[in-house]
């Protein structure tokens, strides 16, 4: 595929929208904000932490001296079970619906210093069970059309508490974003006959320029129409449509594929990389959706630097998304970021 070298459009299929490349705008010079990020030096147990084994949380409720995964219900859900169904509506132009349903948390690990670029493939694939345990139990109640996983890390996106955690929301309705995904891969099913992520990872695999490696059964790539400089999705090479649907190689492969995509970030500019991790697997409002593929995103905000980040303003809030680097160059970055995290380095074979 000949790309244009110039500044050029570029078309989500998923999302159905444009996305401006400018490519070579990252050489500008830069006088603009320059992050703060935080010590890395964190204790594997901090006493004031509401999510460490044993300590109490802000509602009272005591945290068990867990030793691998914890999960329970958000303390401070965004929703909850059973609102009442209420619609406000004026002529068809306001209009506001009651919005139900459950907030979980989930933490990975007992260890506070912990990020998944500091776990190894057998310390991750208890997470990976437990997103599948979580998604297969909130998508099976009558009350609920979608689940949810995603992880915020870093203050930068917005976390509140450094240890390693996500968090799950299950909601009684499919959400914008979901329900455009939903959309345009039956749109490409009805057309084509095939599934539009399966489709794309064909090119993708035919290319290689945005593949940063696979394994047996997934393989991680910047796609073609990525926004975040360092933008990555994970996609399985079988067609499977959600987390509990995985095969347990499948989900050893996964365990090893985003331990090695963490490490890469990290590695990329010598910091623990903040990002948002998002899983988008089928809705469970009650159909097949068999052009649906599983696949998780990373969102991360870095942009030059450990300390200087991209900011969605002024031409993005009003026109369409834009990225200052090409795909295929966050692409090559990645793939040459080393594969053993920088704080091992000293530490003997």
């Amino acid at each position: 595929m000949s790309l244009p070298t110039g500044a050029h459009r570029r078309y989500n299929p998923l999302l159905d929208e444009w996305v401006l490349c400018s490519p070579g705008r990252l050489r500008r010079p830069w006088q603009g904000q320059v992050e703060e990020m935080p010590a890395e030096n964190l204790p594997s147990y901090d006493p004031t932490c509401y999510l460490c084994p044993g300590n109490t949380r802000a509602n009272g409720a005591r945290n068990p001296a867990y030793t691998s995964i914890f999960a329970f219900d958000n303390d401070f859900p965004a929703l909850v079970p059973a609102a009442p169904e209420t619609t406000a509506e004026t002529d068809g132009v306001l209009v506001a619906r009651t919005a139900s349903g459950l907030c979980r948390v989930l933490c990975f690990s007992p260890r506070h210093d912990l990020t998944m670029a500091l776990m190894s493939p057998a310390e991750i694939r208890p997470v990976v069970d437990a997103w599948a345990d979580e998604h297969r139990l909130l998508g099976a109640r009558d009350d609920v059309a979608h689940v949810q996983v995603f992880e915020n890390r870093g203050v930068m996106m917005g976390a509140s508490n450094p240890h390693p955690h996500c968090q799950v929301w299950a909601t009684a309705h499919v959400p914008t974003h979901a329900a455009r995904r939903l959309a345009s891969q039956r749109r490409h099913f009805e057309a084509k006959g095939s599934d539009l992520l399966g489709d794309c990872l064909d090119r993708e695999m035919a290319d290689g320029v945005r593949i940063i490696f696979a394994n047996e059964h997934w393989v991680v790539l910047v796609p073609f129409w990525a926004v975040w400089p360092f933008e990555t999705i994970v996609v399985p090479r079988r067609k499977v449509a959600d987390l509990p649907s995985l095969s347990s190689e499948e989900r050893d492969a996964l365990a090893d594929a985003l331990a090695r995509l963490n490490v890469r970030y990290d590695n990329l500019f010598r910091t623990s990389f903040p990002c948002s991790m998002v899983w988008h697997s089928r809705p469970t409002d009650g159909g097949e959706h068999p052009y649906w593929r599983i696949h998780a995103s990373y969102y991360p905000p870095l942009l030059r630097s450990a300390t200087v980040r991209k900011f969605v303003v002024g031409y993005e809030l009003a026109a369409e998304p834009q990225r200052d680097l090409t795909p295929e160059e966050a692409a090559e970055r990645l793939r040459e970021s080393p594969g053993r995290h920088y704080r091992l380095e000293a530490v003997p074979q």
